[in-house]
């Protein structure tokens, strides 16, 4: 499957609770005639970079769906792990850990692939992780989208101990930046993938990120986090319009 580098275990998870509080079964829940997560598998599986993809959850219906479209469920996440506080981290330790232990596969690369991004395509994964392996000296990759200005923190205003304006980098009012085009580029991470050296998993103090991360910047229409029944017909709306955009590419070449 891996064909970028023959010489790395390269391992993507997709981490799949089965509950969900703001939307019920929102993992399987139909998204464009499909369930949301197969979006993620089948991207991930169709990128052709990863050696092993799993989906890691709690839950045997979620386990079904994912073995439906693709992905290993070589285990079942415990109940431990499965808490609405449960740290993402922990949860990657526990699949790396059950790997090694149970089937000696030692991964060299984790890729965290998140379902609730449905948006994110195959060709994404791929450039992330050349841009990844082409640089010895970073622990991570982070997708990320161009914030708005609006949310430029040069742009952004709080208030000081007087309750007066203050510009959220420590500036006062009289040196902000007037020009859009003039603000310094800034970024939010989007939660679509994130890429890991596994090592940092397991570090003092461990992370996701490690020392030095990169980041992997993709347009605005792929900046998709379904949280609340409000995301969802935005972010079907959203994707809709991506495919239909590459159909028309893939018709015109």
């Amino acid at each position: 499957m891996n064909n970028i580098s023959k010489d790395l275990k390269i391992l993507g998870i997709t981490p799949a609770r089965g509950g969900s509080k703001s939307i019920p079964k929102k993992n399987i829940k139909d998204f464009l005639g499909k369930p949301l997560i197969a979006w993620t598998i089948e991207s991930a599986i169709q990128s052709g970079v990863l050696d092993r993809y799993i989906v890691d959850t709690d839950s045997e219906e979620i386990m079904k769906v994912a073995r439906q479209f693709g992905a290993e469920t070589p285990y079942t996440r415990p109940n431990d792990l499965a808490r609405d506080t449960t740290p993402t981290l922990l949860v990657l330790q526990n699949a790396v850990r059950w790997l090694r232990e149970r089937e000696n596969y030692y991964p060299d690369i984790v890729v965290l692939l998140e379902c609730v991004s449905p948006t994110k395509r195959p060709y994404h994964i791929q450039e992330a992780l050349k841009m990844f392996l082409e640089d010895e000296s970073i622990d991570s990759l982070i997708t990320a989208t161009e914030a708005p200005a609006q949310y430029n923190p040069h742009w952004l205003l709080k208030k000081d101990d007087n309750g007066c304006a203050r510009i959220f980098t420590g500036a006062e009012m009289k040196d902000i930046i007037p020009r859009r085009q003039s603000l310094p580029k800034v970024y939010a991470k989007n939660g679509a993938f994130y890429i890991m050296k596994t090592d940092c998993l397991f570090r003092d103090p461990p992370s996701i990120f490690g020392n030095r991360a990169k980041l992997y910047v993709m347009d605005a229409k792929y900046n998709i986090d379904i949280d609340d029944p409000e995301d969802w017909a935005v972010a079907e709306g959203r994707l809709k319009s991506i495919l239909s955009r590459e159909r028309n590419q893939r018709a015109a070449s």
